[in-house]
């Protein structure tokens, strides 16, 4: 049985991304399917007021699904609003704040509807809410006289804003005031002393309010504090008392501690899961109390308990349910403390236990939709079937819905919907999208074919095998292209269709085969495994203790795969080397000259593949340098002493004496010894033992003539060897080991070569050194043949068949007899060439790239070798598309083993080709089978190899191409498609013409004039069309705007619009520029003008649009100017100039009417009006009222915005406007008669964030300025009334 696992409940460590996967089925994007909402803008969204408003809704699905929206719970008919436009292919909507519109007139609930045939998606409840950044409210700030020792708070009472500001506090120079225990910020943004001392104070405590949504930063008046001492305080009373009468103030008091927040003994706290808890305990009292915090009857959250603010503030994150209960704040000095309890109860919105996933079912089948939800409370769970309440949507018979389940029987393509889970209580709701799609689909597999993989041995391998079909497939692997099923413990088969071999092999290398299946078909797909050795530092970096100003080298030899590349990488402390010609890389080393205090640390080399990493470590320890009255380390002394004892024909005992250690302990004694009988002067390792042992028993081999030494070893480095020992000459013996590596290979076709590795000279084990050579006829009863020889490590045996199986075996021997007895190994003798080829020789031709070959496999014993594999030699006869035959090159494929079939690839189509096979052993290449010939078929053609398009015209462009250099077949036509492209790059409507094989040219007619087009040319045998090319052209413009090309020329230079006809009509202060305008739509225009005759710039005003109409306005009257048009993006083309004069200054068209009497009574009315009119605004500033400007701006609209009349489109009302029309900031027209741009709207109102504004004392603004403006009806018949925002957030219906 397979043994079937699921990944998301085990094996964590493996690659998440799994359990992901096996979720549920991602249907193909090519199959029909319901909504699927991918993205969408949060719930909760406060915008920028200044900036445009973007609500995400992205959805995918089959057909492509179209959008709606709702706001406020009623349809939003984006098209009734010139200021909301949807992105195309998209149901994101786009709200132009910035070109007029205000952002409160767009606050409400907004959500999404995904609609397609199959059913529809809908997102959350999207609540609009503009950020808002208000002033401080007018107060009267007093200033604060408080004796040394007392406690303070200095109230911050930052504005409301959305979202709240944060909240510091600085001084004049804007440096944040410095805080301690005594004196700390609130959560609040209050300002607390534990007690004052004279250095508190300061007239310039500032409280600052940053709203980082606008990027505004909103400052309270500056709060003074005095600080009265208690020997000042004395003072002033001596000099005003008698002498009689002084009792002085009291000293400094010291107090036991008192709450300053929170108030009281207890208070409670409501906190939601998931959120950050903070409890706050601020203390009066002197000495300065310290704060400790406790939860009673348990302990505090390990890893998720922080302390802030001096231990003031108790932070908490991501709490659940099981952090409620009370919490104590315990504030204590010298003289007593005091403590509150804070009793936290922990909430919870809704969070998910199972959420629905995707259902896909094919007809017949049974499913079910589950949502399971938790919260406290806990939340109600309800359903809607494509967006409608279940209980009223249509009914379907196969479903059945159960409490927090719908239960799916026998459904068929019509119960294909979408479904959503809706969890809700006080604190918040969940909903989730999940859609039932049936459909009835084939297996298909979907990781790429042939993927290759590649794994460190020893770890784990994970093959992919995505798939998708209806009814869902069942998946099995198998190994190699016709190996068995995989089954067994060695083997993990995920839910998703992922083999996993747990710990791969070397010889997990292969290729693994998926296979798909369900009952409408099967699929298979191949990937490729390769499995790699480790990386491993075989020389690790040591500690090295190094004196100042000299130098250090440490190790990093590695050893790797052979098909991978390493690099490797020297830190210094977890960090880059420093930069410094000091340190030396070498490929297996790092070096550091001059060695300073600095380099001190720990150094790591780091080697990295593309498939693993390994590391080792050192740590340098850099030491003063001599001379110096410090400590002096150094190498040991060498032992001495050296004493043998206990001699016995295989062991001996040695004993030393330590040298000194130079104040670094010994770490290990190594023992060396030199075998002066067989190596004299080569001195071996032989063993090592701790730095605390001075005796070991050695293990001795027979005839060798022993001396031994010692090296001592401590951190700095190894010892001079000691002297040697006295010499012991051990016993002669029989050899105890045979010669290894024994192997029997022919050189020729008449001869077997035995080798072997020969005996080093301690392990002769005495004199007279020999080898006793046998061999035999494998599978042959003949007797075993031998031979003595001494001194080599190869025998030939001649007069041998060809490539007969031997068994061999090579024994030592010395004079006191033979070594064991040894194993016999096979071996072979030699080869020489096969002598038949294959036969049978088949080709099947696939595809016009691909055919398969096969033939028999030759008898084994014509091989006489080893059989390596087949050689497939091909080559191309000649093309049948252009019937020419060349020379071309053979091309030779391998195929190893005994294969029998084999690919051959890049074949060109439509081509003969011939092929022979031939076996191969170790001597060579056997005959070559009989030449077989195959052909190609037809394919798709390559691209032409050219195309030209010369000799426009107003109507015609002539077209020139060139056949494919490779045909690939007969060509039957060629495919011309072609469309117009205008000035904004839109692609205009597609033609498509048919042109014969045999055309090289063809003369398009019927063209738009000074119209670009782009071309697209293919070829087409009968298998289909070749890929294309693509050329663009422009047909000439008409003679009577732009002269033709000359003759020859190619694609015709750009164009550009002509303006011409320029007119103007001018009054005193204004005047009207109309213009005509030939050429491409959609050109942007702007207008130049200046006093005629000066040397100063051209003034520019752009014209709003496409019009061919502008107003210029503040001109000075009796003034001559000069004006011409130009086009956006068009670097210096413009009309010609026109010059036009505006009117002279006309006097008063009223009516003297100052020496009417009943003119100046009304006159005194108006004036005795104004003034009460002053002394109610100047009370109403005194008590801090507010200044509806922004209410008599919007009343008052500035003439220069006014619309067109709509019979004759012309301005209204430009003179009587500009003549009563009240002075603003920049509207006075400067002495020296240039003309300045209107800021007509330039108000205060642009400063606004959606409250009042606010003056000080002198007059001058603070902060930014704004109004209310009543919020105007929405469209349609919906209610402007927006819901709570709080209220929309937690709860969807």
């Amino acid at each position: 049985m397979m043994k079937k696992k699921s990944l998301c409940a085990s094996r964590a460590s493996l690659v998440l991304f799994l359990c992901q996967m096996i979720s549920s089925l991602d249907v193909p994007l090519d199959l029909s399917q319901p909504p699927t909402i991918t993205q969408q803008s949060p719930k909760d969204y406060i915008v920028d007021p200044r900036e445009n408003i973007v609500i995400q809704c992205e959805a995918k699905g089959k057909p492509p699904p179209s959008f709606s929206w709702t706001r406020n719970g009623t349809h939003f008919d984006i098209d009734k609003d010139a200021q909301v436009t949807m992105k195309p292919n998209s149901g994101t909507l786009v709200i132009n704040i910035m070109n007029g519109g205000k952002a409160e007139a767009y606050e409400g609930v907004y959500q999404c509807t995904a609609r397609n045939e199959r059913g529809a998606a809908i997102s959350n409840n999207i609540v609009i809410r503009p950020s808002r950044s208000p002033l401080w409210t007018k107060e009267k700030l007093e200033p604060n006289h408080v004796r040394e020792g007392d406690s303070l708070v200095l109230h911050c009472r930052p504005p409301v804003g959305l979202p709240p500001p944060i909240i510091f506090w600085m001084d004049n120079a804007f440096q944040r005031l410095p805080q301690s225990e005594r004196v700390s910020q609130g959560l609040n943004g209050d300002l607390y002393f534990s007690n004052v001392q004279p250095e508190d104070t300061r007239e310039d405590y500032i409280c600052y309010a940053r709203f980082n949504h606008t990027q505004t930063i909103q400052q309270k008046q500056p709060i003074s504090v005095k600080v009265f001492s208690m020997d000042s305080l004395n003072d002033t009373i001596a000099a005003n008392l008698s002498d009689t009468d002084i009792y002085g103030a009291k000293p400094v008091t010291e107090r036991q501690p008192v709450l300053l927040t929170p108030t009281g003994s207890t208070s409670t706290k409501v906190e939601l899961r998931g959120n950050v808890l903070l409890l706050e305990c601020i203390a009066a009292g002197l000495p300065t109390p310290v704060i400790r915090w406790i939860k009673e009857g348990g302990e505090l959250p390990a890893n998720r308990t922080f302390f802030e603010n001096f231990k003031k503030t108790l932070k908490i994150t991501d709490v659940s349910e099981a952090d409620s209960g009370n919490y104590k704040c315990i504030a204590r000095n010298t003289l007593g403390s005091a403590h509150h309890v804070i009793s936290v109860t922990v909430k919870a919105a809704p969070y998910w236990i199972t959420a629905p996933r995707n259902l896909v079912l094919s007809p017949g089948e049974h499913g079910n939709l589950i949502c399971r939800a938790n919260g406290n409370p806990k939340p109600d769970i309800s359903w809607l079937a494509n967006g409608v309440p279940i209980a009223i949507a249509p009914e379907d018979p196969s479903r059945k819905v159960d409490g927090d389940t719908i239960i799916f029987s026998h459904v068929q393509e019509r119960s294909s919907a979408v479904y959503q889970c809706n969890a809700s209580n006080e604190y918040g709701y969940l909903l989730a999208n999940a859609f039932v799609n049936v459909l009835a689909e084939p297996p298909r597999i979907l990781t790429p074919a042939n993927k290759l993989y590649q794994v460190i041995a020893d770890s784990p391998a994970l093959l992919d095998c995505a798939y998708f079909g209806s009814p869902k497939p069942e998946i099995e692997w198998f190994k190699g292209v016709k190996g068995s099923i995989l089954r067994g413990n060695e083997y993990v088969f995920h839910d998703n269709g992922t083999l996993e071999i747990p710990v791969a092999q070397k010889d997990s290398t292969g290729t693994y085969t998926c296979v798909a299946r369900n009952e409408l078909g099967k699929t298979q797909n191949e990937v490729q495994l390769e499995v790699k050795d480790p990386t491993m530092i075989i020389k690790q970096p040591e500690y090295k203790v190094i004196q100042r100003y000299g130098q250090v080298s440490f190790e990093c030899i590695i050893k790797h795969d052979s098909t991978l590349s390493p690099t490797v990488i020297w830190l210094k402390d977890n960090d880059e080397l420093p930069d410094d010609e000091r340190f030396l890389v070498g490929k297996d080393n790092l070096t550091i000259m001059n060695v300073t205090d600095k380099d001190d640390g720990t150094y790591t080399c780091i080697v990295n593949t593309t498939l693993d990493s390994v590391s080792a470590s050192a740590v340098l320890t850099v030491v003063a340098a001599p001379p110096t009255p410090a400590i002096i380390y150094a190498r040991p002394n060498p032992p001495f002493d050296l004493e043998l004892t206990g001699q016995l024909e295989r062991s001996i005992e040695l004993s030393w004496i330590p040298g000194d250690e130079n104040n670094s302990p010994i770490t290990s004694f190594v023992i060396e010894y030199e075998d002066g009988l067989h190596e004299p002067g080569v001195w071996h390792y032989q063993t090592e033992v701790p730095g605390t042992q001075t005796t070991v028993q050695l293990k001795l081999s027979p005839y060798v003539n022993y001396s031994f030494r010692v090296i001592a070893v401590n951190e700095i480095g190894r010892s001079q060897p000691s002297e040697p020992s006295e010499q012991y000459l051990t016993k002669s013996a029989s050899p105890d080991e045979n010669p290894s590596n024994v192997q029997g290979i022919g050189s020729e076709p008449d001869n077997l070569v035995i080798t072997w590795e020969s005996l080093k000279g301690f392990q002769s084990n005495g004199p007279g050194l020999q080898y006793k050579v046998s061999w035999r006829q494998k599978d042959v009863d003949d007797e075993w043949t031998s031979v003595i020889v001494a001194n080599v490590s190869k025998y030939i045996v001649s007069g041998t068949p060809t490539f007969v199986p031997y068994e061999i075996k090579v024994q030592a021997l010395n004079d006191l007899g033979y070594a064991p007895e040894p194993s016999v190994v096979i071996g072979h003798s030699g080869e020489d060439l096969p002598m038949v080829a294959p036969g049978n020789v088949q080709v099947f031709v696939i595809n016009s790239t691909l055919a398969k070959v096969h033939w028999d496999p030759v008898p084994l014993k014509t091989v006489r070798g080893h059989l390596q594999g087949y050689k497939v030699y091909y080559w191309k006869v000649q093309s049948l598309s252009r019937r020419s035959r060349r020379h071309v090159e053979k091309k030779i494929l391998t195929f190893r083993g005994n294969k029998t079939v084999g690919m051959l690839p890049g074949l060109e189509p439509y081509s003969s080709y011939k092929l022979n096979v031939r076996v191969v052993n170790g001597k060579g290449e056997g005959p070559a089978s009989p030449d077989k010939l195959f052909r190609t078929p037809e394919g798709v053609p390559g691209s032409p190899s050219f195309l030209k398009i010369t000799n426009p015209t107003l109507d015609s462009l002539t077209l020139e191409w060139g056949s494919p250099t490779h045909p690939n077949g007969v060509l039957t036509s060629y495919i011309l498609k072609f469309q117009p492209i205008n000035n904004t790059h839109e692609l205009g409507p597609l033609v498509e013409i048919r042109i014969p094989a045999n055309e090289s040219s063809l003369i398009l007619k019927n063209l738009n004039y000074s119209t670009r087009y782009k071309f697209y040319f293919n070829a087409q045998t009968s298998v289909g069309s070749g890929n294309q090319i693509t050329e663009e052209a422009v047909t000439i413009m008409d003679e009577a705007g732009i002269l033709r090309p000359a003759v020859g020329a190619g694609k015709v230079q750009p164009l550009y619009p002509r303006i011409r006809n320029v007119t103007t009509a001018a009054a005193e202060t204004y005047a009207n520029i109309s213009w005509e305008y030939e050429g491409p739509d959609h050109a942007n225009f702007y207008v130049e003008y200046g006093v005629a005759g000066s040397k100063e710039d051209w003034k520019k005003e752009i014209v709003n649009g496409s019009r061919s109409f502008f107003v210029l306005k503040g001109l000075t009257p009796g003034t001559t100017y000069k004006v011409r048009v130009g086009a956006e993006g068009l670097s210096g083309f413009r009309s010609s100039e026109d010059v036009f004069e505006t009117g002279p200054a006309m006097a008063s068209r009223q009516v003297d009417i100052a020496t009417q009497g009943w003119f100046i009574g009304l006159m005194c009315a108006v004036a005795l009006l104004i003034l009460i009119l002053l002394i109610v605004c100047f009370i109403r500033r005194n008590k801090g009222g507010k200044y509806p400007v922004k209410e008599k701006e919007d009343a008052h609209a500035d003439p220069e915005i006014q619309p067109m009349k709509e019979d004759d489109g012309t301005f209204g009302e430009y003179s009587d406007a500009e003549d009563h029309k009240p002075l603003k900031k920049g509207s006075r027209t400067p002495s020296d008669r240039t003309v300045k741009k209107e800021d007509s709207d330039d108000s205060l109102v642009d400063y606004g964030e959606g409250v009042n504004g606010q003056f000080n004392e002198d007059g001058s603004f603070i902060g930014q300025y704004s109004g209310k403006k009543e919020k105007e009806p929405a469209e349609g018949n919906e209610s402007s009334e927006a819901p709570s925002p709080v209220n929309a957030m937690n709860s969807f219906v």
